[in-house]
């Protein structure tokens, strides 16, 4: 069973630029970090701070019924876990990589 994509994040260095550049392309909207569609949230903008070496980038979220689970089994495929567990009110995550380098979000509703 394939995992769909419930969320994703954009991770950028100019958040102004991005919501601007959005917004004229696509006719989405950012409320505050949130982006949103028709006025549906679907996804989140963060700025990437000025010492973080990483690139802008596309985070998805996938779910999975238990991301425990879901993450050794990452692990065991030869994926990495790049930030270990966080649970939060709308459910708990993980992020991983898979062996090439690529990230995701494993994410368990509450």
């Amino acid at each position: 069973m394939a995992a769909p994509f419930v969320f994703f994040d954009v991770r950028t260095s100019d958040v102004d630029g991005s919501k601007r550049f959005f917004a004229e392309l696509l006719g989405w909207r950012a409320n505050g970090p949130l982006l949103t569609e028709d006025g549906a949230p679907w996804g989140g903008l963060t700025e990437l701070a000025a010492d973080d070496d990483r690139a802008p980038q596309w985070l998805p979220y996938a779910a999975v019924s238990d991301v425990d689970t879901a993450a050794a089994k990452a692990v065991a495929l030869g994926g990495k876990l790049v930030r270990a567990r966080t649970d939060l009110p709308v459910g708990s995550l993980v992020v991983v990589t898979d062996p090439g380098g690529a990230a995701m979000v494993l994410f368990q509703a509450a």
